[in-house]
């Protein structure tokens, strides 16, 4: 995965009725320990990562690059949104599109926070690359994100296996502006 292109980063951050989307501070350093080392988070994505090896290896202030969002709900994070573009990827028909990636924190589940902060992301997206597909890849087993796909507008590419389990490949089509 690389940069999205022409992006001027970091844009002002995006504000929804409930959330903020933001670059990472140092501030949510153990929050982002918390969201990778979390089984939970993790249980469609082959497993957290040790704590005590975020520990180590994570900066002060974590990685910063164009697409990574965190999401601020009153001044703490509860999970993060990543659009980044796919350079290299299972399936043919999502090479080179933008892919969109989001994982929050469980006490942050049930609530719409991550339909709102998706919708968001995406809005700036359509704003600053228009008539860019978005793609999105999650297994078929966890129902939560194949609704937010759906709820997104994200519509079935194909479905296929990888790490022993039935993954899917849907894609957004792009935003058009208005003229």
């Amino acid at each position: 995965m690389t940069e999205l292109g022409p992006v001027a980063w970091p844009p002002v951050p995006i504000r929804t009725e409930r959330l903020v989307l933001r670059e990472p501070e140092a501030r949510d350093r153990a929050a982002f320990i918390e969201l990778l080392a979390s089984p939970q988070v993790h249980t469609y994505l082959g497993g957290p990562r040790p704590r005590d090896e975020l520990e180590r290896e994570m900066s002060r202030i974590p990685a910063r690059w164009p697409g990574s969002f965190v999401v601020d709900l009153d001044g703490a994070m509860i999970g993060q949104i990543l659009l980044r573009r796919a350079t290299e990827h299972r399936r043919p028909a999502a090479v080179g599109k933008a892919d969109l990636g989001y994982l929050f924190l469980p006490r942050a589940w049930g609530f719409g926070y991550a339909a709102e902060a998706c919708a968001a992301a995406l809005a700036w997206f359509d704003g600053v690359l228009p008539g860019e597909p978005v793609v999105l890849t999650t297994q078929t087993a966890n129902v939560g994100s194949m609704r937010l796909a759906a709820k997104l507008g994200f519509t079935e590419e194909e479905r296929f296996q990888a790490w022993d389990a039935e993954q899917w490949l849907g894609m957004r089509s792009p935003v058009t502006p208005s003229a």
